[in-house]
């Protein structure tokens, strides 16, 4: 069940910022950039991630459920996740464990830059605007099962393949059990829409977004960045998101301004400072505008 919900007064990891947990590469099988392991207290699965404390991390992470259910919220959303559900969060995402929660089944952890770039366009990886809770029908649950299992013994196979063909053999099993997500994520029709926007503008301009939108939230920037007009570039997010690219941008900045609102106790003036508004009455206005509050009423809201 998905349901709406405020964020918690958690305070981030060292009172300011929401600490952010690295790919935890020590911890691998042969240092590749990937982890299967099983949900369990004997495996660290959840690297230094305290219960009921938000944080970020900057890898990719899927948890396929055997036990629950649990509760678990990502970006202000609390999701209640059972037996044979998925719950796919991106990086940058903020979540918080629950304290107590049944976290039995399987992680899957995935290091950016370990897919090739049209592999990650057509599984959807940074599909921010994706539900990160899944429910697999039976048949779906079963096919998901056996891919990721075939992953995890692939994984743990150090002595039949020199290093570099067992990286490109967890290449493509991950990539088989990515492929299986992504078409239940989006349904056959959007994935297939993901697909053929592997590579085209939009794709750069969501990337140069997600690398700029704290420095410079001007359209013609990222038009000048990308080499393209305005107009290709209107063009292209429309297709893609059927937004604006003015209106793509602005939303970026206003989940990080929540983000920090929310789990920080950083004062306002250094939140609009961190998303881009030196000057904090610039910041309120653009604020207010896209959301109806001032910051100080939202952060309010939530303690």
């Amino acid at each position: 069940m998905r349901r709406p919900g405020r964020a918690d007064r958690a305070e981030s990891g060292d009172g300011d910022w929401i600490r952010t947990f690295p790919f935890p590469v020590d911890r691998t099988v042969l240092g590749v950039g990937m982890q299967i392991a099983p949900m369990d207290p004997g495996h660290g699965w959840r690297a230094d991630a305290p219960p009921d404390r938000v944080h970020r991390i900057d890898f990719h992470i899927v948890l396929l459920l055997d036990g629950g259910p649990v509760r678990h919220m990502i970006d202000f959303t609390e999701y209640e996740a059972a037996a044979g559900d998925l719950l796919w969060i991106r990086p940058g995402q903020v979540h918080r464990f629950s304290r107590g929660g049944e976290y039995r089944g399987t992680a899957l952890a995935m290091q950016p830059g370990f897919l090739p770039r049209a592999t990650v366009e057509a599984t959807g990886l940074y599909r921010y605007d994706q539900q990160p809770l899944l429910r697999p029908d039976p048949a779906q649950l079963s096919a998901l099962r056996a891919a990721l299992g075939q992953l995890r013994r692939e994984y743990e196979d150090t002595a039949t393949l020199p290093l570099g063909l067992h990286t490109a053999v967890l290449r493509h099993c991950l990539t088989a059990f990515l492929l299986r997500l992504a078409h239940l994520a989006a349904g056959p029709a959007q994935a297939e829409a993901a697909r053929r926007v592997t590579g085209t503008t939009f794709t750069l301009f969501r990337d140069a977004v997600e690398h700029g939108f704290a420095t410079h939230h001007s359209v013609s920037a990222y038009a000048d960045e990308l080499g393209c007009s305005r107009r290709t570039l209107l063009r292209a997010v429309r297709a893609a998101t059927g937004e604006t690219p003015k209106a793509f941008i602005d939303k970026r900045v206003v989940l990080e301004a929540k983000r920090l609102l929310a789990h920080t106790g950083l004062p306002i003036g250094r939140v609009g400072a961190a998303v881009g508004f030196p000057d904090a009455a610039n910041f309120s206005k653009f604020f207010h505008q896209h959301t109806g509050m001032t910051p100080a009423a939202f952060r309010a809201e939530l303690r």
